[in-house]
C-alpha cells in the first residue's frame, strides 16, 4: 500500500493526533475523510486539507455506519482507518469524594475501547470488498493505545483499562482479518502535545517533558501521523503495538 493511493477514514481528526494524521496523509496524496463529533472544526480541517467530513459518534452504530457510507461514496473506497477518537479522565479508585464514579469509567471504556472496535469492525467490512493488491492487501486499521496500557499512573484506572483493551485486541483482530488481507496495528503514544495537554500550566508541561529520557520533550502529533503513514506503507507490520514515547516509563 502507498499513501498516495490510500483512502482513509480518521476518527478524532478535528484535533490532536487525528488532525496531524489527517494533514500528513493528505500531504502525501491520500484521500481523507475525518470522523469527529466537532462538526465545526472537523469541517474546517477537512476543507483545509481537501478532504471530507462526517459528523460521528464512535459509540453509536448507526452514526458510524452512516459516516463510513459517506466516506466510501466520496472517496470510492476505504483502504485505511486510523482511530484517534478518545477521552482521558483522572479519578482514583477511591478518592476524597468516595469511589470512582462508575458512569465515568463506563464512558471512558465506551468511547476509547468500544468506539474503536465499532469503527474497526465496520471499516473492515468495507475493506473486505476491495480488490486485492498484488500481495493480497485490502486495507489496514491503526488503533490508538497508550503507554498507560502498560504502566498507567494513579488516577488512570479507566484510561489505562480502555487503552489496555485496545492493545489487547490488536493481535486477535489481525488474526481474524488475515484471510481478507486486512492488517491491524496499534500505536501507543507517550506524552504528546495535544490540546488536552496544551491546557496545562507551562511549568507542568516542562516537568512532563523533563521526565522523557530521550529526547527530553513532549511528542509532536506530527510524529504520530508520520508513524501511522509508515505503518500504512510497511505491509509486513501486522498484529503489533508500537510505542512512540522517547523511552518513557511512567511511574
Amino acid at each position: 500500500m502507498q499513501l498516495s493511493t490510500t483512502a482513509a477514514v480518521i476518527t478524532g481528526g478535528a484535533s490532536g493526533l487525528g488532525e496531524a494524521t489527517a494533514r500528513h496523509f493528505a500531504e502525501q496524496g491520500a484521500q481523507v475523510t475525518i470522523l469527529d463529533r466537532d462538526a465545526e472544526r472537523g469541517a474546517e480541517v477537512a476543507a483545509e486539507i481537501g478532504g471530507y467530513f462526517a459528523p460521528t459518534d464512535v459509540t453509536d452504530e448507526d452514526s458510524v455506519a452512516a459516516a463510513i457510507a459517506l466516506a466510501k461514496d466520496r472517496m470510492g473506497k476505504i483502504t485505511a482507518a486510523v482511530n484517534c477518537a478518545g477521552i482521558a479522565i483522572g479519578a482514583k479508585t477511591v478518592g476524597k469524594d468516595g469511589p470512582h464514579p462508575l458512569n465515568a469509567f463506563q464512558r471512558t471504556i465506551d468511547i476509547n475501547l468500544v468506539g474503536t472496535f465499532n469503527v474497526s469492525r465496520l471499516t473492515a467490512a468495507e475493506m473486505a470488498g476491495n480488490d486485492p493488491e498484488p500481495d493480497g492487501a485490502r486495507g489496514v486499521i491503526i488503533n490508538t493505545a497508550s503507554i498507560a496500557a502498560f504502566d498507567g499512573q494513579k488516577g488512570q484506572a479507566a484510561y489505562a483499562a480502555s487503552k489496555g483493551g485496545v492493545a489487547g485486541m490488536t493481535l486477535p483482530m489481525a488474526r481474524d482479518l488475515a484471510s481478507t488481507g486486512i492488517r491491524v496495528m496499534a500505536i501507543a503514544p507517550g506524552i504528546f502535545m495535544t490540546p488536552m495537554l496544551a491546557g496545562l500550566p507551562e511549568e507542568v508541561q516542562q516537568q512532563l517533558a523533563a521526565d522523557v529520557p530521550n529526547p527530553p520533550r513532549l511528542g509532536d502529533p506530527r510524529e504520530y501521523g508520520r508513524l501511522a503513514g509508515f505503518i500504512v506503507e510497511m505491509g509486513y507490520l501486522n498484529g503489533e503495538v508500537i510505542r512512540i514515547d522517547g523511552a518513557l516509563r511512567m511511574r
